[in-house]
């Protein structure tokens, strides 16, 4: 494979591992190179678990330096959304390559309406971790493992709408969370994927590289320092993906 495709997959899994480890929608970038680069849509989407899954063993290493943990309560959660990921894995196989790129464009979409707007703001709760709100919570999960499962992109959002909405938790928090359940069901997604062969491991070695390093780096870092410079750059790209999927 060409150097300059490495470096370039390489420089996307970085700043995508730093994306979906401080928020979310590392594979709003991540996804659509692969596929402009030359992988068919149902690859591209397989080969990025390989990343998704490097990157966040490094980011739940990072985050437990760090001594934070929201244990036992992410393990209910990461089996929840195991069990929801299998049945998202067996959907995502042998899915129509002009229907997936309409889906991840339309994905995108959401997403950066998402972001603009960027409705968790100023909210503010109180950590919620009573039984009811920890079985909403463990039933919201299921079906985000579904999501996560079949397509991944833009997951790490719905992961931190529901644990503020409904727990309360902190961004720290919140995000230690959020790459213990990512690993967790993204685990047994890439189990499957490469049960049935569809694993580009060329493209997979070197975004994983760059993600683990990205996941590293900012679990360890301040989520402060370019928050707004970060969902500005990822709006922007995001936006012209979503238009050369959907139409070109």
């Amino acid at each position: 494979m060409d150097y300059q495709i490495i470096l370039v997959l390489l420089a996307v899994g970085l700043i995508a591992g730093c994306l979906n480890t401080l928020a979310g929608g590392g594979s709003l970038l991540a996804l659509p190179v692969m596929i402009f680069l030359g992988l068919p849509p149902n690859v591209a989407n397989a080969t990025n678990r390989v990343a998704i899954v490097l990157q966040n063993i490094f980011a739940v290493l990072g985050f437990k330096s760090k001594g934070i943990s929201a244990y036992p309560f992410n393990i209910w959660l990461g089996i929840s959304a195991f069990f929801g990921a299998i049945l998202g894995a067996f959907l995502a196989v042998d899915i129509n390559e002009d229907v997936f790129n309409k889906i991840l464009a339309f994905v995108i979409v959401g997403v950066v309406i998402y972001m603009a707007l960027n409705p968790l703001k100023n909210l503010k709760k109180e950590e919620n971790t009573s039984k009811k709100a920890t079985l909403t919570s463990i039933i919201i999960f299921f079906f985000i493992g579904i999501y996560g499962g079949f397509i991944q992109a833009g997951v790490g959002y719905l992961m931190i709408m529901a644990l503020t909405l409904v727990n309360g938790f902190s961004l720290v928090k919140t995000n230690s969370i959020k790459v213990f359940v990512a690993l967790t069901y993204t685990s047994v997604a890439l189990a499957i994927f490469i049960y049935y062969g569809i694993i580009n491991w060329e493209f997979g070695i070197p975004l994983a590289i760059g993600q683990a390093c990205g996941g590293w780096l900012a679990s360890r870092w301040s989520v402060k320092l370019g928050d707004n410079w970060i969902r500005y750059f990822v709006m922007i790209t995001a936006s012209v993906f979503a238009i050369k999927l959907f139409f070109f």
